[in-house]
């Protein structure tokens, strides 16, 4: 339910507000909330200077977080949709509830620790607009230093993963077979996936293929949605004009052991991993992916003898071997979710 706007001024005095679920919106954003209350009034600060000139509905969903959000986000940010869940269910599945209000033409999926410049939002739907075959737009990401992260991968594969866990291969796979093209609106770079921390889809493309496959609870959603996309006719693409600063791991620290590389929930991005290796390319991709994983294991564990840099990181790549095989059975060979 819709409160009263919050007194907040945007840019040169103007207030901005968000819509509310009656009224037509040019862009309906959905936040998932999992402990970031901290990050909250910069994240939606940042939204509503974007939202300038633009009708935008704001949806969060919270995920039981344990930070008083919930209540935070009722006292501070009135005129946002709030779903107030009672136990975490996940990325996906919370994005998915939230579409209930999203009646707009396009949708933005925004992390909390996601936080978006004045004119991105222009931009990206400008773009959309000017491009009816882009089914999915993302950004240019940044990390608070105002380093460029990327801009677009390629489709993971386990033999990419293998380079990349032994170190034979320095970043993850950029996309490499896609163009760069000026429009109207700016340089773009087609794509394969684009990272769920800012990603823009059609109201159009959610009908048609729905959103995020509920059985990933965290990781490989967004990649296993742009395949799903792509096979449909549209595009996936990344504005590069247009940037946004991801922290990244905002929430993922709150819950459980994050991996060193990524930030990452690593029990839930092996699981996540396993899932979509199972789905899109069958059985042999699974037994590939769990071969290679334990053989980077074996050759992660070889370095580190020859450089000796203690037992501790011996335990932790052994452990992770340990987590692959565990998963493996217990999604039943990557057909099923534990949670």
């Amino acid at each position: 339910m819709t409160q009263p706007v919050i007194d907040m001024r945007a840019e040169e005095g103007t207030l901005t507000r968000f819509v509310g679920v009656d009224d037509a919106a040019d862009l309906c954003v959905i936040l998932v909330n999992y402990n970031t209350a901290h990050l909250l009034e910069r994240c939606i600060g940042r939204l509503r200077i974007a939202s300038r000139d633009l009708s935008v509905r704001v949806v969060i969903v919270d995920n039981a977080s344990r930070d008083g959000s919930a209540a935070i986000i009722r006292n501070q940010f009135p005129d946002c949709v709030l779903i107030a869940n009672s136990v975490n269910v996940g990325f996906g599945r919370a994005n998915n509830q939230a579409l209930e209000f999203c009646s707009g033409p396009f949708v933005l999926l925004l992390n909390t620790d996601a936080f978006v410049f004045p004119d991105t939002l222009g931009k990206c739907l400008a773009y959309m607009r000017a491009q009816p075959r882009c089914g999915v737009l993302g950004v240019t990401l940044l990390d608070e230093a105002g380093q460029e992260v990327y801009k677009g991968r390629a489709f993971p594969d386990p033999w990419s993963n293998f380079l990349l866990q032994t170190g034979l291969s320095w970043r993850p796979p950029q996309e490499t077979h896609g163009r760069d093209e000026v429009t109207p609106a700016g340089v773009v770079r087609e794509c394969d996936w684009v990272v769920g921390c800012f990603y823009m889809t059609r109201h159009e493309v959610i009908q048609k293929v729905g959103l995020f496959d509920p059985r990933y609870f965290l990781y490989f959603e967004e990649v296993d949605h742009c395949r799903a996309v792509k096979q449909s006719g549209w595009t996936v693409e990344c504005l590069v004009s247009a940037s946004a600063i991801h922290i990244g791991g905002a929430s993922a620290e709150s819950e459980g052991e994050l991996s060193a590389a990524g930030r990452q929930i690593s029990a839930l991005q092996i699981e996540s991993e396993l899932l979509y290796f199972r789905k899109h390319n069958g059985l042999p991709s699974l037994v590939l992916t769990v071969a290679l994983t334990l053989l980077a294991s074996v050759i992660c564990g070889f370095k580190w003898i020859l450089r000796w840099r203690g037992l501790a990181g011996l335990e932790a790549i052994a452990r992770n071997a340990a987590m692959v095989c565990r998963l493996t059975w217990r999604t039943r060979l990557g057909t099923r979710a534990t949670r």
